[in-house]
């Protein structure tokens, strides 16, 4: 018997060992196998969808926060605008405020000045009027002297006057 060549015999009982293996395995253990197969198929399938679902909601997700992140910033400008037209309101309302206390408090001192005007003004009038009878009063003493003289003043006086004469 050669070593490359084998003996019919041999080949009979190897393919019935042949034929036993493949009948046992297409009988238990292909069916497992295939069982096994199929249901690693349908868990990648599973795994897919739910990674496919899942990626659908993080985006939906993402979407929704770049929405709420921009809602977030149009109200925060929103907001700092209304503060900045408040700010601006009430600078302008104290503006305003503050001009009409400085009016008032400039109308005040125009008015206490024009009463300080007056009341120097009748006390230069007084001071003239006195100082005018001292002089008139010292003039006339040394002027009117004699009772003639004193007669003649007080008719040119009343003449002035338009005074009849009695």
């Amino acid at each position: 018997m050669s070593l490359l060549t084998p003996d019919l015999g041999l080949v009979f009982w190897m393919l019935v060992a042949f034929g036993i293996v493949v009948f046992v395995l297409v009988k238990f253990g292909f069916p497992v196998i295939i069982k096994g197969v199929e249901d690693r198929n349908k868990f990648i399938d599973d795994s897919l969808l739910a990674a496919k679902q899942a990626q659908e909601e993080l985006a939906n997700v993402k979407a929704t926060s770049e929405e709420l992140l921009n809602q977030a910033r149009l109200e925060q400008a929103n907001i700092l605008a209304d503060a900045a037209k408040s700010r601006d309101k009430i600078v302008e309302a104290a503006k305003g405020k503050a001009s009409e206390e400085a009016a008032k408090i400039i109308d005040l001192a125009r008015e206490q000045i024009q009463l300080e005007k007056e009341d120097a003004i009748r006390q230069i009038r007084r001071e003239v009027g006195l100082l005018s009878v001292d002089i008139a009063e010292k003039v006339l003493r040394n002027s009117l002297s004699e009772e003639k003289e004193q007669m003649n003043m007080i008719d040119r006086l009343l003449d002035e006057m338009n005074i009849p004469k009695s």
